[in-house]
């Protein structure tokens, strides 16, 4: 089920301070890189991925592939930086 407004505002607010825990470079979106960030979404369920390839629509297109890929939401992206989302499937956090 897609989040609401207010839950994106929330989860946004929550993302603020953390840092990126991965990091998509000019190898784009590699098996490696789905199989950590599926790592990081079951251990955090909200974490920040920089992607320092391209421009903003190659960004934008490898952020949404790798939500695609690992069944994630895009929250937010603001520059090189995206917060994506996925509730656990046990023991969620909210």
């Amino acid at each position: 089920m897609p989040i609401n407004s207010k839950q994106r505002k929330e989860l946004k607010s929550a993302a603020h301070h953390l840092k990126p825990v991965i990091r998509i470079g000019q190898h784009g979106i590699s098996d490696g890189v789905v199989a950590e960030t599926e790592v990081a979404l079951n251990t955090h369920e909200l974490i920040k991925v920089q992607v320092q390839q391209g421009e903003r629509d190659e960004r934008h297109a490898a952020i949404e592939s790798l939500c695609q890929k690992t069944s994630a939401e895009l929250v937010h992206h603001i520059g090189k930086i995206s917060i994506i989302y996925r509730k656990r499937k046990d023991n969620p956090s909210k």
